[in-house]
C-alpha cells in the first residue's frame, strides 16, 4: 500500500501503473469497475463490503470520500493498493477536499478499467438526481439505498422520478429471499393442481415505513395484477422489514409465509403439511455481490417501483444522462429538474425544490481556486469560453433570475 498525500491525480495514476508493474499483471482481466461513493463515517464499511464482492467479481475498486467541500483550498488524497485489505485486485482509496469533490469524476476517469463496464454505488443517503453527480453519468449501472435516507417511502418516490434503465437499490436487493421463498411456495401449489394459480388478493404484513416491504408488496402487485398492500403487525419486522405474506388464491386457497424469527421462514399451505425454510439476513457484502452479477437493466425492479410509486413507463426511459452542472456551494443557483435522464420535465410537473438547508460559502480568497476547472482537461475548446468563466465567477446571476448557464456534457 502507499499513501499519498496532498497529491494529483496523474501522480495517482503512475503509482497505480508503478505497483502493477512491480507487482505484476495481477489484474489484466477484470470484469469491471466498482466506483464507491461513502461518508467518512462509512468507508470501513464500504470497504468491507466493496472487498468481499470483489472476491467474487474481480474489479478494479475506486472509493471516493468527498469530505469538506467547504475548504478553502482543493486537495486530494489516496491511498494505492494492489492486494491487501481491499481484496486480490486493484484499489484506491481518493479523499477529496474542498471544490475538487465537485469534479471527483476529473480524478476517477483516468483510473477506470479499459473496456469494462463501470457501476458506481453509493453507501450514503441516495442522491436526488444521479445526473447532477458525474460518477452516476459515468456508469452502466447505478446502486442507491432508499433504506439509508431518512424517509425510505419519500426516497422510492425520488428515485421513480429520476430512474433510468440501469438503476437499481439495494433495498429491492434485501428482498431477493423473500421473492424466491414466495415463488417457489406459488410453484408447489402450481405443481400440485397441475394448472396455473391465479391471486386473488393478500397483503403483505410489517412496517409500513420500509422500502424492502414496499416493493415486495409491488412486486407482488405488478405480477399478481391485482393490489397487495403493506399493512402493519403487531410484532418486531425482521431487518427487511417483512414479518409475514399472506396471499389468497383462486378455489378459497390461502397461503402464509412467516418469519420465524431464528434464520428461516415457516410456510402455510392447502394439502401440505407446515414447511420451514432458510430465509437469512445477508451482509451488506452480499448485496453488493448479487447486484454485480448482472449489468442489465432490471425490469421487475422498475415495475415493483412503478406499483410502490404510481409512475409510468420506467423501463421505456432512454438509459443514457446528461450530467447537469449543479454547485451545492451556491444552492441558489439551481438547474432546472429534469426527469432523471437530462431531458426537460414533462409540462405541468411540479418544480424540483433546491437544497433545503444552505452550504457553508467558500471564503473569497478561494472562491476561484478551482484546481480542476482551471488546469484540467476538456472534451472542447468551448468549456474553456466565457461560459465557464461565468459559472466560477462568485457574482454569477442566479437561476431564479434566468441568467445562470446550465453546463450539460454528453457522456455517454
Amino acid at each position: 500500500m502507499t499513501t499519498l498525500w496532498d497529491t494529483t491525480g496523474s501522480a495517482v495514476v503512475k503509482e497505480l501503473a508503478a505497483q502493477r508493474r512491480t507487482g505484476g499483471a495481477v489484474m489484466s482481466g477484470v470484469a469491471l469497475t466498482l466506483v464507491v461513493v461513502a461518508d467518512e463515517g462509512r468507508v470501513a464499511e464500504a470497504e468491507q463490503a466493496a472487498s468481499a464482492a470483489a472476491e467474487v467479481h474481480p474489479c478494479r475498486l475506486l472509493l471516493v470520500v468527498r469530505r469538506q467541500v467547504e475548504a478553502p483550498v482543493p486537495r486530494l488524497d489516496a491511498e494505492v493498493l494492489i492486494g491487501g485489505r481491499l481484496g486480490p485486485g486493484e484499489a484506491v482509496v481518493m479523499r477529496m477536499y474542498g471544490r475538487l469533490g465537485l469534479h471527483a469524476e476529473s480524478v476517477v476517469l483516468p483510473l477506470l478499467a479499459a473496456d469494462a463496464p463501470v457501476v458506481t454505488w453509493w453507501h450514503e443517503a441516495p442522491p436526488e438526481q444521479i445526473a447532477r453527480d458525474a460518477l452516476g453519468v459515468i456508469a452502466d449501472r447505478r446502486i442507491t439505498d432508499s433504506a439509508m435516507s431518512a424517509d425510505p417511502v419519500a426516497a422510492l418516490r425520488i428515485r421513480a422520478h429520476d430512474y433510468a434503465p440501469g438503476d437499481t437499490d439495494l433495498a429491492w436487493t434485501r428482498s431477493t429471499p423473500w421473492r424466491a421463498t414466495l415463488a417457489s411456495t406459488l410453484d408447489s401449489v402450481s405443481g400440485r393442481r397441475g394448472d396455473s394459480v391465479r391471486v386473488r388478493g393478500g397483503q403483505v404484513e410489517g412496517d409500513p415505513e420500509s422500502a424492502t416491504a414496499q416493493l415486495v408488496a409491488g412486486w407482488l402487485s405488478s405480477r399478481c395484477g391485482c393490489d397487495i398492500p403493506v399493512v402493519g403487525t403487531a410484532r418486531v419486522p425482521g431487518s427487511a422489514g417483512i414479518d409475514s405474506v399472506e396471499l389468497r388464491l383462486d378455489q378459497d386457497e390461502v397461503v402464509r409465509v412467516q418469519e420465524d424469527r431464528k434464520g428461516g421462514a415457516v410456510i402455510n399451505q392447502p394439502f401440505r403439511p407446515e414447511a420451514i425454510v432458510a430465509l437469512p439476513d445477508r451482509s451488506l457484502g452480499e448485496l453488493i455481490g448479487e447486484e454485480l452479477r448482472r449489468l442489465d437493466s432490471d425490469e421487475p425492479y422498475s415495475e415493483a417501483l412503478e406499483a410502490v410509486t404510481g409512475a409510468a413507463g420506467l423501463s421505456d426511459r432512454p438509459a443514457c444522462r446528461d450530467h447537469v452542472w449543479y454547485d451545492p456551494m451556491r444552492p441558489q443557483q439551481t438547474s432546472e429538474p429534469v426527469n432523471g435522464n437530462g431531458a426537460p420535465p414533462a409540462a405541468g410537473s411540479a418544480p424540483q425544490a433546491s437544497a433545503a438547508t444552505p452550504a457553508p460559502t467558500v471564503p473569497d480568497d478561494s472562491a476561484d481556486a478551482d484546481e480542476v476547472a482551471e488546469a484540467g482537461e476538456h472534451d472542447s475548446p468551448a468549456d474553456d469560453s466565457a461560459e465557464q468563466r461565468t459559472v466560477q465567477a462568485p457574482d454569477a446571476p442566479s437561476a431564479a433570475g434566468g441568467g445562470a448557464p446550465t453546463r450539460k456534457a454528453r457522456t455517454r
